[in-house]
């Protein structure tokens, strides 16, 4: 996987002013919102900060999956046997598109909590709370490779769109998971982004242990990486 290729896929997936709408505004938008009405106090302010920084970076890592979709139409799958990139450089450099567009959320989220909102961190928390938070958006990476892979370029977006608005609203970053049934508890347990977001979390004292959210998003990589790779070695085989 060369250098220019990498950085020429990071360029075009930061310049779609439609997903910078999605994993960026909309998470800020969210998050001024919400803290102006249920962010009283520091702690909750705190909090919503770190749902909506969870909420854009998985998204962004998901809507890097619909560059997937849209090669996978145009025969990009047939074409790469004629060039030096191999399948598991491909694959390589779409992950790392995931994580580098989900930076935007990571960086500005915190930014308005510190310089608008009011949230007082020290510099281990912020450490913990954006780096976690960052790294816990592997698997959603890996997730948009693996839904690309199986969408078409029409499907993705409303694909991705559902997905993300289902994974925030039952992972407990829109509506405390206290208010509501036990019911819905249970679900968030078994989702990503429920884990991802108690990654964040653990730095201000609350939520699950991190070595627990540590373990179920590596179980989560590990199975969606064999699922990406398994689902493109049979397009390859078919192509």
């Amino acid at each position: 996987m060369s250098t220019g290729y990498l950085l020429l896929e990071i360029k075009r997936a930061l310049r779609a002013g439609r997903f910078l709408i999605f994993t960026v505004a909309f998470p800020i938008l969210m998050f001024v919102f919400l803290a102006g009405v249920y962010g009283e106090n520091g702690q909750v302010r705190t909090a919503l900060m770190i749902n909506m920084i969870t909420w854009g970076a998985f998204a962004a890592a998901l809507f890097a999956g619909a560059r997937v979709a849209i090669e996978r139409d145009a025969g990009w799958q047939r074409q790469l046997r004629l060039t030096p990139l191999t399948g598991s450089g491909y694959l390589a450099g779409k992950a790392i598109v995931g994580m580098v567009v989900a930076l935007p959320a990571v960086i500005l989220v915190p930014l308005v909590g510190m310089l608008g909102e009011g949230v007082r961190l020290d510099t281990g928390q912020w450490l913990h709370v954006t780096l976690g938070v960052w790294l816990a958006a592997i698997p959603f990476a890996l997730l948009g490779l693996l839904l690309g892979q199986y969408g078409t370029a029409d499907s993705m977006q409303s694909i991705t769109g559902v997905l993300m608005m289902l994974l925030a609203m039952f992972g407990g970053l829109w509506v405390p998971l206290d208010s509501l049934p036990s019911l819905f508890s249970g679900i968030a347990k078994v989702l990503p982004s429920y884990w991802m977001n108690q990654v964040g979390n653990t730095a201000i004292g609350s939520g699950e242990s991190l070595t627990t959210c540590v373990l179920v998003l590596a179980g989560w990589g590990v199975v969606l990486a064999g699922l990406v790779i398994r689902r493109y070695r049979l397009d390859s085989a078919r192509s």
